[in-house]
């Protein structure tokens, strides 16, 4: 797309909205400039066209040489070039590529149908190409435009890089010959001979045509539809870019979500494989006490009948403190803990009514439940230790029963 062309001042400044309006785009449809870089294009730009009012900005479709395509400016239009006393107007393009203007712009020479290029040329290769030292010694950010179309101009002036082609003569007579003899020996005139009715090159607007360069250069068109047609696509663009990244976000939250879900299942999952391990483990702590219950109950069992007999005779001189006799150590000082705990705990029970009927005064019924406790306390930890190895011993004479 470009500006419409009209008058010198309407001109620029359609052109500078034109310039301000392109590089000012944001999403998938701006251009592939820096942003840092963009103004100083647009002033390049303006400076150009200010000193060589027959070039156009424009936007069109670059294909470079490994098959990608970029949106990118152009100035398109005509250099002058005075050649043995006549100005003519040499087509071109001059390309803006994505790293202008740290990087050199891509120049090309644009010949119309009744033109061709001259082979072979110390600047312009058979594509159309433009090859100066100035491009090769460009210097950011020094270098620029105006510079680069008067180097062009220079350059041309010295070795004309288009020669017009040969036309058939004219049915009706005119002033001089049909055409010219050529003045530079390709048998081709850059410059016109009177009545001939050639002009040697257009100037810009004349409607010269453009066949589709060699290096796959696809022009857009200027009209108005175009341009709609295009700010629609990119305002349909920029909508579904817009969408996509709201779908995105919400895309993400819920991934996160499901993150949190996740993790708090498996924290749970930890929790019930924990839980799981301690009911087995208590489970075959059960197992075993069930074990220990049922040996007892066999000695148990097997005492009453082997005594079942003898009870009526030996009630009547029976001996309370007797009746059990116990046969190891630890058996003995776990009866003697037991029943010292449980004296204990009867003569506090006993000093403790005692003490709300008022026989036993506050500061005795102190003293002795202290001396009492302390007493208490050293029995029921040695019954606990002695608890605990005689369960050890049981345990051992299970394990070693099941392996018999």
């Amino acid at each position: 797309m470009a500006p419409p062309p009209s008058s010198d001042p309407a001109k620029m400044q359609q052109i500078q909205q034109f310039l301000t309006s392109v590089l000012s785009q944001r999403g998938p449809s701006a251009l592939p400039y820096a942003e840092t870089t963009k103004w100083l294009i647009r002033q390049h730009f303006l400076t150009l066209i200010s000193s060589y009012s027959s070039l156009e900005p424009k936007t069109a479709t670059f294909t470079h040489n490994d098959g990608r395509s970029a949106i990118l400016l152009q100035a398109d239009g005509t250099i002058p070039m005075p050649f043995q006393g006549v100005s003519y107007n040499i087509p071109v393009v001059i390309w803006l590529l994505e790293s202008y203007p740290r990087d050199p712009p891509r120049v090309y020479v644009n010949p119309t149908r009744d033109m061709i290029i001259k082979r072979p040329h110390s600047n312009v290769s058979p594509s159309g190409l433009v090859s100066l030292p100035y491009l090769h010694a460009w210097v950011y950010p020094s270098s620029n435009l105006v510079d680069l179309a008067a180097q062009l101009s220079a350059a041309f002036s010295r070795d004309p890089p288009l020669y017009s082609q040969r036309r058939p003569p004219q049915s009706s007579p005119s002033i001089g010959s049909g055409y010219s003899k050529p003045s530079i020996g390709s048998g081709y005139s850059p410059s016109p001979s009177i009545g001939s009715g050639y002009s040697p090159s257009p100037s810009i607007g004349s409607g010269y045509a453009r066949p589709p360069p060699s290096y796959h250069q696809q022009q857009q068109t200027d009209d108005a539809a175009e341009v709609y047609k295009r700010n629609a696509i990119n305002k349909l663009v920029e909508m579904v870019h817009v969408d996509l990244v709201m779908m995105r976000s919400a895309r993400e939250a819920e991934a996160e979500g499901l993150l949190s879900v996740q993790a708090t299942l498996k924290r749970r999952e930890e929790e019930l494989n924990r839980g799981l391990q301690e009911m087995v483990n208590e489970k075959e702590t059960l197992e075993q006490e069930l074990q220990i219950v049922s040996m007892n109950t066999d000695v148990l069992d097997s005492w009453v009948r082997d005594n079942q007999g003898r009870s009526k005779n030996v009630l009547a001189d029976l001996d309370v403190d007797s009746a059990f006799v116990c046969v190891e150590t630890m058996s003995k000082q776990m009866l003697e803990c037991t029943a010292s705990d449980l004296a204990i705990e009867d003569a506090v029970y006993a000093m403790d009514k005692s003490f709300r009927d008022g026989v036993l005064p506050f500061d005795q019924y102190l003293r002795s439940v202290r001396l009492l406790s302390r007493e208490q306390f050293f029995h029921r930890a040695t019954a606990e230790k002695v608890r605990g190895v005689q369960m050890e011993a049981q345990v051992a004479s299970i394990a070693a029963r099941l392996q018999l």
